[in-house]
């Protein structure tokens, strides 16, 4: 995880080299724990959900003190679960696990729980495309597959995921009417063509 990412001026997270963007789902709140800083180490915003070949981000619409976005590599999210309760509204919960910098010692570094909660519109679109798309990561990444489901391969790049092939996924998603995620068949121009090179998340201005 990396509290905080590079974003572009219209919210859009600054994307490293050979990322793709696959989607933004708005309407969504977003729960994480133990973030220094917050009101118990829980936060809870409302925003848009970024996904991509990578990694997921959420970008929260209003700030909650510090707190304006979370990065979750994709190849550090494990036990992802879709929860369908009979009195509350549909989400995904699971952990991610920290991007320890280098030379920093993991045990200083908190596993995070979190929680996707569809509160704005359905999720038919988003939740087949988001667990199809860790699946296919794992699948291209076997090592990180062969992990427990609260850990990570020791020291292990975030950045290979890009290596993932997500074109055919994308052209072949099912698109629920009800649910307002927007599938990126183009890739977002923002105004910049700056790219990220490393996962800093202490570093962010050094890592292009």
């Amino acid at each position: 995880m990396a509290l905080n990412p590079q974003l572009f001026a219209n919210g859009m997270p600054v994307p490293f080299v050979g990322e793709m963007f696959v989607l933004a789902r708005d309407g969504v709140e977003f729960e994480i724990d133990k973030i220094a800083g917050a009101n118990g180490g829980h936060v809870k915003a409302k925003g848009t959900i970024y996904l991509s070949n990578i990694r997921m981000v959420f970008v929260a619409k209003k700030p909650v003190g510090s707190f304006v976005a979370f990065d979750l590599p994709l190849l550090f999210v494990r036990g992802e679960k879709f929860n369908q309760p009979i009195f509350h509204c549909n989400n995904i919960s699971g952990f991610v696990e920290p991007v320890v910098p280098e030379g920093e010692h993991r045990a200083l570094y908190s596993t995070h729980s979190f929680k996707i909660l569809f509160k704005e519109g359905g999720c038919g679109t988003f939740v087949p495309l988001f667990l199809n798309l860790i699946a296919t990561v794992r699948q291209y990444n076997q090592h990180a597959a062969a992990y427990p489901a609260h850990e990570a391969a020791p020291r292990m790049d975030p950045l290979q995921a890009a290596q993932t092939p997500v074109d055919e996924m994308m052209r072949h998603a099912y698109v629920d009417p009800n649910d307002p995620t927007k599938i990126f068949l183009q890739q977002p121009t923002p105004e910049s063509q700056l790219r990220r090179r490393t996962y800093h998340p202490q570093s962010a201005e050094n890592s292009y």
